[in-house]
């Protein structure tokens, strides 16, 4: 440890580490811009630069190492002014429709402009003039909003993996767009939404479906059902200003049917379905010599990437639909048979952490008979907005149940919220599935937490399986490859596609640290920890489904309806 003065007041510092790290660590607060936490630091935006004693010039605290002696100083008047200019040359050819933009009172920019007392445009530049682009079924791009921060960028390439976006071109000329220019659409986008939960202004949003939805429910012809993901019960109170991981599933639920919704279903039922079906196909492979290791299907931004970047591994996927799209071919399927209800007259909504799976709804699979099992898919942000727009404080509803039969779940199912979780509910029924017994300590400590990868070897039968769970699609490359060059020590691997798993997803509340994410997984341990129904195979309903429609896990009319493909993607493929 070294010892510095920061503002006339000692501090200690570890050898080899910024000046950022060290001011953060001492709650001393220094605003930052292009800086990312965990990369390597690139001082592009100079916002956290500093006074060192003795040095004629400031220097940016993200990348300067300590020293020994140090004296720092985080808001000279020159470090102010300095500051202050950088913003208002960001400000000079910025749009002026901060009451338009999505990112209206979560924007960076508009903080730090604030922050710096400035209220009128010193500067005025030249306008960016560039289209917005409009073409893919997940993210939005306006490239006049983009002030060059460079962090959607760092995003795809160095943590994703899939360098959909860079820079392009060289000085005032230079923007951030797609290989040749292109649309979004054409890319190697995987939609994951990322780059939206990094960006500091809109340049990057969701394609929104709020309008739509909306306008179905003022529909009286139109039965509009909604389904809600296992990680948006343990967010949406962010959108309220509620601290992160306080679970209001029950007022979630009050307040959608407050909106009009006339079913309301939770996707962790076919989550536990999907477990059913996926650690029976694990099973099978295993018992028939079936390609291994078997990977996981229930994240669409990571099978576009593997269908991309990775079509060696499709025979290794399983063919279990997302718990999303499960939900809704049994919305259109069996609900609608049961409840005499023509499916066209049914409108699908899911709520998603996810924008990728605006995409996946949309993908020609998932469209059987040209009825889309899918018909919108709202973010946690935008169930959110649309809470606001209708005056419902979610505080204020008392808690109800979600609809049958789709409404119970096991808290395996709502596991899946969190990377390792869907893992950990498939050993749980795959264990039961080879054995007949149920696995003694439900809890595999070993598949939690925020590490990007995770491993565990258990022994069913004597015969040991090994699985491996990784989240971020850069971390998803790795064990790929390793499996590529001949690792043979795994059975069966989870990948999702955001950091974390979908607590983390590019559909969340925006301004989420590491500290919000890692309260939004121990919530969902929290309901695994406290509830009775542990195990996907116990859930009361799935029997039941089973019993009345689908007759058993693999069977002829649950491949029909939960099961799919995937192919290559060659070239740029939409």
């Amino acid at each position: 440890m070294i010892t510095l003065e920061v503002d006339g007041r000692t501090i200690e510092a570890k050898t080899g580490e910024t000046i950022l790290t060290a001011l953060k660590r001492e709650g001393i607060h220094v605003p930052t811009l292009c800086h990312m936490e965990g990369l390597p630091p690139t001082g592009a935006c100079r916002m956290c630069v500093v006074d060192i004693e003795g040095s004629p010039n400031l220097v940016p605290s993200c990348s300067q190492p300590v020293a020994e002696g140090m004296k720092i100083r985080t808001s000279t008047p020159r470090v102010l002014e300095a500051r202050r200019t950088i913003v208002q040359l960001l400000l000079s050819n910025h749009p002026n429709d901060c009451l338009y933009c999505t990112r209206n009172g979560k924007c960076d920019l508009q903080k730090l402009a604030q922050d710096m007392g400035l209220h009128q445009r010193l500067y005025r530049g030249t306008k960016t003039s560039k289209p917005m682009d409009v073409s893919s079924p997940a993210i939005y791009r306006d490239p006049e909003k983009c002030i060059l921060c460079g962090r959607c960028v760092r995003m795809c390439e160095e943590i994703q993996g899939v360098s959909a976006i860079d820079f392009i071109g060289r000085g005032s000329r230079a923007f951030i767009g797609t290989a040749f220019d292109g649309g979004l659409n054409v890319s190697t986008c995987v939609n994951c939404g990322q780059c939206i939960l990094v960006c500091p202004t809109g340049a990057l949003s969701e394609r929104s479906y709020v309008s739509e939805v909306i306008a179905a429910l003022a529909d009286p012809d139109k039965m509009v059902v909604v389904q809600h993901a296992p990680a948006v019960s343990v967010t949406l109170a962010e959108e309220f200003d509620i601290k992160p991981g306080v679970d209001v599933d029950g007022k979630m639920v009050a307040a959608m049917r407050r909106l009009g919704f006339d079913r309301v279903f939770d996707t962790s039922f076919s989550a536990d379905l999907t477990i059913m079906e996926e650690a029976s196909e694990l099973a099978q492979r295993i018992k028939t010599g079936g390609v291994l290791p078997m990977l996981t299907s229930c994240s669409p931004g990571w099978i576009k990437f593997a269908e991309q970047f990775y079509p060696d591994f499709i025979p290794n996927l399983s063919t279990c639909k997302s718990p999303q799209q499960m939900m809704g071919a049994l919305i259109k399927g069996f609900f609608a048979d049961r409840e005499k209800i023509d499916p066209a007259n049914i409108v699908s909504v899911s709520v998603m952490p996810c924008t990728a799976k605006k995409f996946e709804c949309g993908r020609p699979e998932m469209s059987p008979n040209n009825v889309a099992d899918v018909d919108y898919v709202l973010t946690t942000r935008e169930l959110g907005q649309m809470l606001h727009m209708y005056g419902i404080d979610l505080a204020t509803m008392h808690d109800e149940q979600a609809d049958t039969p789709f409404g119970e779940r096991s808290t395996a199912g709502k596991l899946f919220g969190a990377s390792g979780g869907v893992m950990e509910a498939a050993v749980r029924t795959a264990y039961f599935l080879l054995t007949g017994k149920e696995l003694e300590n439900l809890k595999l400590q070993a598949l939690r937490g925020l590490k990007g990868a995770k491993e565990i070897h258990i022994e069913i039968n004597g015969l040991e399986i090994g699985a491996a769970v990784v989240s971020g699609l850069g971390n998803a490359r790795k064990l790929l490859d390793q499996v590529r060059a001949g690792r043979d020590d795994l059975q069966f691997i989870e990948i999702m596609t955001c950091p974390g798993g979908c607590i983390n997803g590019g559909g969340q509340p925006l301004g989420a640290d590491l500290k919000a994410v890692r309260a939004r997984m121990k919530a969902l341990y929290k309901i695994d920890r406290e509830e009775h129904t542990r195990v996907s195979h116990k859930n009361k309903w799935i029997t039941r489904i089973y019993d009345e429609y689908l007759e058993h896990p693999l069977s002829h009319m649950s491949h029909r309806m939960l099961h799919t493909h995937y192919e290559k993607r060659d070239g740029l493929a939409l």
